[in-house]
């Protein structure tokens, strides 16, 4: 038993040690900045084939279309597991596809709920015990204080921005909804990638430069880069963790 562990074990150490090689075989031969240029240009390829009527204008949650990046949804189910919030938060409804997503992950960690902010009131949308819908502007005052309504002292607090792009708007929420934020939790600001990071570059300020001067202001949250770890995400520096 004895020699067979021993084995086993230099068995996963060569393995180890063969997988470092080539990782920093690989990294000798691609430099950092073509490995960013083919993620770029992926993201683009990606992207752009909306236009088409594919990739992200194409993802179905349940039959209900849901206009994410996939490797984006996988993190989302990894912080909810690790998290495993109480109450999301999602600013823009859309559809409902990523409503119903984020109600699915809690059917599958038992526990949280989904209160879900659109200006527009869409037929088709999903229903699901844990999904509350709310009409109206996610920045007015009377939207902000149902929210607050929901919402107990007790509750782990997680949110998602995905409404109005505009740099302005987003900041207002990331003002707001970061104080419903509990600490070791997120605030994911989607579609960072717009204005040139690296899709519409005419877009104008969004979501990334929202973000960048909200952590200019606020040093309770940081970005935590491990959730772009899957190189193409719509959400670059907009996974920001609350750490105090």
């Amino acid at each position: 038993m004895v020699l067979k562990r021993f084995l086993q074990l230099l068995k996963k150490g060569a393995k180890t040690l063969r997988s470092f090689i080539y990782y920093r075989a690989y990294r000798a031969y691609i430099a950092p900045k073509s490995e960013k240029n083919i993620v770029d240009e992926f993201h683009e390829l990606y992207y752009y084939s909306y236009n088409w009527g594919g990739t992200w204008d194409n993802t179905f949650w349940l039959g209900i279309l849901i206009r994410k990046c996939p490797l984006d949804l996988w993190i989302y189910q990894e912080i909810i597991f690790e998290v495993k919030p109480d109450v999301m938060i999602e600013c823009g409804t859309a559809n409902g596809g990523g409503a119903l997503f984020l109600a699915s992950m809690c059917d599958l960690v038992n526990n949280g709920k989904v209160i879900t902010i659109d200006i527009e009131d869409k037929e088709g949308r999903p229903t699901h015990k844990r999904i509350k819908y709310l009409l109206g502007s996610s920045t007015s005052i009377e939207v902000v204080e149902q929210v607050r309504k929901l919402i107990s002292d007790k509750d782990k607090v997680m949110v998602i921005l995905d409404s109005d792009h505009s740099k302005g708007h987003v900041l207002s929420e990331l003002k707001i909804y970061s104080k419903f934020v509990t600490k070791g939790s997120y605030i994911i600001v989607e579609d960072t990638n717009i204005n040139g990071h690296p899709v519409f570059s005419d877009f104008g300020p969004g979501p990334m430069e929202a973000v960048e001067e909200f952590l200019k202001e606020n040093k309770d949250f940081s970005v935590d880069r491990s959730r772009e770890k899957f190189y193409l995400t719509f959400n670059p520096k907009g996974f920001l963790q609350k750490r105090k």
